[in-house]
């Protein structure tokens, strides 16, 4: 094939993807965003970030203050932390203190387990298929390892069941440490799943 041929067609196919408004356009942006995003960028800031997952969608309301001022939702909640060592003073020095909402975005930053504390916000891998994100309520050293139990603001305690157990978190199952909060984005894959359940393409 001579080079003017080739300059011919990419000429077209560029034209089809930028400028066309066809249908089928439409749907070819669709599916390049999809594996720009999937193989290119979230790859590219997990290795900048040290972790498999640098960006994640809040997907239930664990972690809520359901609106109010932190001195209310302290006022409301306190009787817990101050039970297990955790002054209001502590708390309200916490990274993320007022919690934050289903529907928001995460940015997750890989971080060794000596570098975590009490209040840090982590993201952990659970028997479920999606991750949870929680608060660090305690951590303790067990023959050289660390060992975390985490508690969402809005729970009335740490979670421990067949499929979720927070009370005993190895470092092994520590995905990221919450850094940055975006507000509302995470709605876009939120209902995305939805719809796929809906059609049944996942359960």
């Amino acid at each position: 094939m001579k080079k003017s041929e080739i300059k011919k067609i990419w000429k077209r196919v560029w034209w089809f993807i930028w400028e066309d408004d066809s249908v089928w356009s439409w749907l070819v942006n669709i599916v390049l965003a999809f594996v720009l995003i999937k193989f290119i960028v979230y790859p590219g800031l997990g290795l900048i970030l040290g972790t498999n997952y640098p960006i994640v969608a809040v997907v239930s309301n664990s972690m809520e203050h359901n609106g109010m001022v932190f001195d209310e939702w302290w006022g409301e909640n306190k009787g817990w932390y101050i039970e297990n060592g955790i002054a209001k003073e502590k708390f309200s020095s916490f990274h993320l203190k007022n919690g934050f909402y289903k529907g928001d975005i995460m940015v997750l930053l890989g971080k060794k387990a000596e570098s975590l504390d009490v209040g840090d916000v982590i993201v952990f891998q659970s028997a479920k298929p999606d991750p949870i994100i929680h608060r660090i309520v305690k951590k303790w050293e067990e023959d050289g390892k660390y060992y975390f139990k985490t508690k969402g603001d809005n729970n009335k305690d740490s979670i421990k069941g067949s499929l979720v157990d927070e009370t005993r978190i190895g470092e092994d199952r520590i995905i990221g440490k919450a850094v940055i909060k975006v507000p509302l984005l995470g709605w876009i894959k939120i209902i995305f799943v939805e719809i796929l359940k809906l059609i049944g393409f996942i359960k």
